[in-house]
């Protein structure tokens, strides 16, 4: 994809800068549009979660199904979770483009934060400042956080993530889970996922 149709993939999502043509040495791009999968990579089933950033129902799931579903399916390596970015703004799309530079061990913690205090920095005077000041909590510096935020290629990639989710899997919202041959759709509560996962588990 070619920085015309990235910019009209941003003005979509409702992004009213340009983005500018700043590069840091240090994106590894194959590192950070890698898949991002917690739990034993042989678990036997799979859920994908395609979420935003900035949806108040994803950040929902984040604090009160997720961690049920770490207990009892994650943690005992029954499931694996794979999270796909499908950002609906550009806060969404910047702040998932710092997340992705997070080495592995500190992605997952760092989008638990992210959805932790989504109220506070999605609502922040300076949301890219706020969103910074979490990156730091992660180890990653401010000016880290800056070039993987206006990094052209990895954006495309995030971009990418959501056209395939729509393409894929008719995501049409966030936060919709693919569950093995299963879908949720919705911060629904631990017992909706439960309902999808264990005849699958069998």
């Amino acid at each position: 994809m070619n920085r015309r149709t990235l910019n009209i993939g941003l003005l979509a999502l409702g992004v009213s800068i340009l983005i500018p043509r700043f590069s840091w040495a240090a994106v590894d791009h194959d590192a950070a549009l890698k898949p991002r999968v917690e739990g034993d990579p042989n678990a036997k089933l799979t859920m994908i979660e395609y979420s935003s950033l900035t949806c108040p129902h994803c950040a929902t799931f984040h604090k009160e199904t997720l961690p049920q579903i770490r207990e009892t399916y994650i943690n005992t390596g029954k499931l694996k979770l794979e999270m796909r970015d499908f950002p609906l703004d550009q806060y969404a799309l910047r702040a998932a483009a710092m997340a992705r530079c997070a080495p592995d061990s500190r992605y997952f913690p760092l989008m638990d934060m992210l959805f932790a205090q989504q109220s506070k920095w999605s609502r922040a005077t300076d949301p890219v400042g706020a969103i910074k000041q979490i990156g730091r909590l992660a180890g990653i510096s401010p000016e880290q956080a800056d070039a993987c935020m206006t990094d052209e290629k990895l954006m495309d990639g995030i971009l990418q993530f959501r056209l395939a989710g729509q393409k894929d899997h008719d995501v049409s919202s966030t936060p919709t889970f693919v569950i093995g041959d299963q879908k949720v759709v919705g911060a629904q509560p631990f017992e909706a996922f439960q309902k999808a996962i264990d005849p699958q588990l069998g």
